[in-house]
């Protein structure tokens, strides 16, 4: 079968299983089914022939078409110590980010499974596919505060194979999680691959307003015979300054051999900034600063002289028509220093898009 043949199936086999559970009652013991969709048009100034937004743009990446960044639909089961989850996807995002994936795992959103180890307490353990426990930001654009994703995000993985242990405390306050991966952002390893990746996540509520998040990666994603260790951390605050005013810090640090056995590192990281205000019933709007400093090119691979060293901006309005629907609409660029933009066949130092999304969940 082919990408559409298969996700059109899943679509008939969820929903035939959701149709039985709700007739069978087992709706109101756990199971639930729900679905997101989220179509946009962008539109590069640089007017690519190819349609394609710039290489490091895995989001809503391709211009001057109407398409679907992300479309998924999502069994849920969650009953005293058990609980799992299954969504099957297509749109654009799959095609970007699970690329390297082979046959059907290209159109597995989420799928795992968790058993509570603990009768008492928030100490469960989950394996299968998980979204990822790096970053402030997912694919899915309605649980986000900008309509396209920060570079940091574009960088770092959406998802995960893994077993995860995590703990909560009753209050909320604390949040702790420790993972065995496949790799970064990998279900199928790499040929060769032998070597377990590791992740931590921390998260700590520090008052009702202020949230503080840490989270860990390391590993190797080359074969063996070419190890070569990376180590990454993701942290980032969320400050609810106000009613009007919020604010979202984040900085993404990362170093990597340069060769197996090396003592010497390549380093990247990367700053960014969003703060949301809200204009009026249903209205907000949020701007968005970021830089991209990779000059090893170990993240995004330029062929340049000064490697990938990007600065972002944006700025979005958001109307939420109804609890379950958005429409959005940003303005957004970049500017780098070496000429990694093309406009006509000629290499320039910066791109900007204008790009609109409307995002429905169900």
């Amino acid at each position: 079968m082919d990408f559409k043949s298969n996700f059109i199936s899943a679509v008939i086999i969820l929903t035939a299983i959701s149709t039985i559970s709700f007739a069978q009652g087992i709706s109101e013991d756990g199971l639930n089914v729900s679905g997101y969709i989220e179509s946009y048009y962008s539109y590069d100034f640089d007017e690519p022939d190819d349609h394609s937004r710039p290489f490091f743009i895995y989001n809503f990446n391709r211009s001057n078409e109407v398409n679907v960044n992300l479309a998924f639909v999502k069994l849920t089961y969650l009953k005293e110590r058990v609980r799992g989850n299954l969504a099957l996807m297509a749109g654009t995002y799959a095609n970007a980010n699970l690329a390297s994936e082979t046959g059907v795992l290209k159109n597995i959103f989420e799928a795992n499974a968790g058993v509570k180890l603990s009768k008492d307490h928030e100490l469960w353990i989950d394996a299968g596919i998980l979204p990822s426990h790096i970053g402030f930001e997912s694919a899915i654009g309605k649980d986000c505060w900008t309509l396209t994703r920060s570079i940091p995000a574009e960088g770092s993985p959406y998802y995960e194979a893994a077993v995860r242990f995590s703990y909560g405390t009753e209050n909320g306050d604390w949040y702790f999680a420790g993972l065995v991966m496949n790799g970064w952002q990998r279900i199928t390893r790499v040929n060769g691959n032998n070597t377990p990746a590791f992740g931590t996540q921390v998260t700590y509520k520090i008052a009702d307003k202020l949230l503080l998040n840490n989270s860990t990666y390391i590993g190797n994603d080359n074969p063996d015979s070419l190890k070569a260790a990376r180590y990454f951390a993701d942290t980032y605050l969320i400050w609810s300054i106000s009613e009007r005013f919020s604010l979202t810090a984040g900085y993404d640090i990362g170093i990597q051999q340069k060769s197996s056995g090396s003592d010497d590192y390549m380093t990247w990281y990367s700053p960014v900034a969003v703060l949301k205000a809200v204009i009026g019933k249903g209205v907000s709007a949020s701007l968005r600063g970021e830089y991209f400093h990779d000059p090893s090119q170990v993240i995004f691979a330029t062929g340049t002289e000064n490697g990938f060293r990007t600065f972002g901006y944006s700025l979005n309005v958001d109307y939420k028509v109804t609890d379950n629907a958005l429409v959005r609409i940003e303005g957004r660029g970049f500017d780098s220093k070496d000429k990694i933009f093309s406009k006509n066949g000629v290499p320039g130092n910066s791109n900007f898009a204008i790009t609109t999304s409307i995002a429905v969940s169900f």
